[in-house]
């Protein structure tokens, strides 16, 4: 089950909609260059860069050696994609189906 499900309140549930309303690139780019810092949606992108090349097989010292990230970001997102509830696969798969 998902974590944030235990969090779950009316303001990330209007942030979760208001994410849904976006409706293509360029909207995104607007919305979330508003809401987060350069450093926070970095951190975001990384993290889903991290999610595909584990997904793909790469070890840890491969990714460092692409990606500027810590040994502790590998880790969490690894332990996210192995027993977290599903979000970075279902994720991963529709990208891969958009692409192919």
């Amino acid at each position: 089950m998902p974590r944030i499900r235990n969090d779950r309140n009316d303001s990330i549930d209007q942030l979760f909609r208001a994410i849904l309303s976006l409706q293509d690139l360029d909207e995104c780019y607007r919305f979330f260059g508003d809401l987060l810092t350069v450093q926070e949606l970095s951190a975001f992108g990384q993290r889903l860069q991290v999610a595909r090349m584990l997904s793909e097989g790469k070890t840890y010292e491969t990714i460092r050696g692409e990606i500027a990230t810590s040994s502790s970001t590998i880790t969490r997102v690894n332990t996210e994609l192995r027993y977290g509830s599903g979000g970075y696969q279902m994720v991963l798969d529709r990208l891969r189906d958009t692409t192919e």
